[in-house]
């Protein structure tokens, strides 16, 4: 088959739960841009139409519906809606995080609720929409981790910033994410649902001038990643083209931990 045909989304209808967020508008515009039809999950269901609306007006199909992953009802009626919108889902790109902690020091009740919805609710989620795609015959799942559940801080990034200590919940959930992507692989297999793992480095984000300049000194590609850099890699995984990439965590950090 030629490769444009095998990378080409048409005719597959595409979850992105946190779709309206940083990385989320970028990974839901490269999946719309190869032909997908792309669902915007989102807390926010105003903020999410209007981010749907601004891709509509460029012609990509593009459409919003509202989830708390941490209420099981709530997901239980996205999962209910879907079917009801768009009768099969393909492809879940499980995006979607809270962030109630800001530092170590933070109230330890801080640190449950991430786990319930960064944890328990994420899981929640998977389970429902693979329970879509595999009586749809199968699909493709993409966890977003990061690169900061692979390894430690760099605390060096943050030296002559206020940028403060990084949340430990961050490195937890990602960490485990990682892991339970092997494990969703195995058992999945059965219901012909592939499923990997992106882990990002740094997305830019007009950041203090000195973490830039700490971070990037870095970098082999001398840079944090920008708004197209996670396209061309979701496409991939979601599209016939990745059909034989299957329980892998992809590092995408522009070469920082090589």
């Amino acid at each position: 088959m030629n490769v444009k045909d095998l990378l080409n989304l048409k005719g597959k209808v595409i979850l992105v739960s946190g779709g309206a967020g940083s990385y989320g508008k970028s990974i839901v515009e490269g999946l719309g841009e190869a032909g997908g039809t792309v669902i915007i999950a989102s807390r926010d269901l105003k903020n999410a139409e209007a981010v749907a609306q601004a891709f509509r007006d460029k012609g990509l199909d593009v459409h919003a519906l509202q989830v708390d992953q941490g209420v099981h009802e709530s997901v239980l009626l996205l999962k209910k809606e879907i079917l009801e919108s768009f009768g099969k889902l393909d492809v879940f790109v499980n995006n979607a995080v809270a962030r109630p902690m800001k530092g170590y020091d933070d109230p330890i009740e801080n640190f449950a609720e991430s786990m319930r919805i960064n944890a328990t609710g994420m899981m929640d989620i998977l389970r429902e929409m693979c329970h879509i795609m595999g009586n749809n015959g199968g699909g493709s799942v993409i966890n977003i981790s990061s690169m900061m559940g692979m390894k430690g801080p760099d605390l060096s990034n943050y030296e002559e910033t206020d940028m403060g200590t990084p949340p430990p919940d961050y490195f937890f959930h990602n960490g485990g994410l990682i892991n339970l992507t092997r494990y969703l692989t195995k058992v999945l297999a059965p219901k012909n649902i592939r499923v990997n793992c992106v882990s990002p480095g740094g997305l830019f984000n007009n950041q203090p001038a000195r973490f830039l300049e700490n971070y990037n000194k870095k970098v082999p590609a001398g840079r944090l990643a920008n708004n197209d850099d996670i396209k061309g890699l979701m496409v991939l995984l979601a599209s016939d083209a990745g059909a034989y990439i299957n329980g892998e965590n992809i590092l995408m950090d522009g070469g920082l931990n090589a």
